[in-house]
């Protein structure tokens, strides 16, 4: 994940596909199924809904849970290079993220804050000071986090 000197651009892709039609379509807000596939290049198709609170199944992903899981793994892959570069030796790494939604009356939202809680094991504990820090470096560099317009805060354990 280094940087350049110039500005280098970057596409992504995926296909999203409605598979929730019950027979009638979106006939009433009752008649249809939030469920849908994710697919992007050759990586197993991800089952996506709605959160269950607007009739989505909690069996699949909704995209407020993969937006808060894209904070994590962004922060981690960068603490994780971060890590790598500085010479301290990651050797197990979990998150608990948590975000905060608001709804409006209107049924409209935002994300109001996310807060990422990394627990990090490393070989060498004498190294924890060091890894603590890279997490403020790690989240500085985040292409997710630079992308939003609410907090997203780094905890560590």
């Amino acid at each position: 994940m280094p940087g350049g000197a110039a500005n280098k651009e970057h596409r992504y892709q995926a296909t999203v596909t409605w598979t929730g039609n019950d027979g009638t379509g979106t006939d009433s807000y009752r008649s249809y199924r939030r469920d849908h596939e994710i697919v992007a290049g050759s990586a197993p198709p991800l089952p996506g809904s709605s959160d269950p609170t607007f009739r989505g199944d909690a069996s699949r992903y909704n995209p407020e849970q993969l937006l808060v899981a894209s904070l994590s793994t962004c922060h981690m892959l960068w603490y994780l290079h971060l890590c790598s570069s500085a010479g301290v030796v990651v050797t197990a790494y979990e998150d608990a993220p948590e975000g905060t939604m608001v709804e409006q009356p209107d049924g409209s939202g935002r994300f109001t804050e996310v807060t990422l809680r990394p627990k990090v094991a490393l070989a060498d504990p004498s190294h924890r000071l060091q890894a603590d820090a890279l997490h403020e470096e790690a989240h500085r560099m985040c292409f997710i986090a630079n992308s939003v317009s609410f907090p997203v805060h780094c905890r560590p354990q």
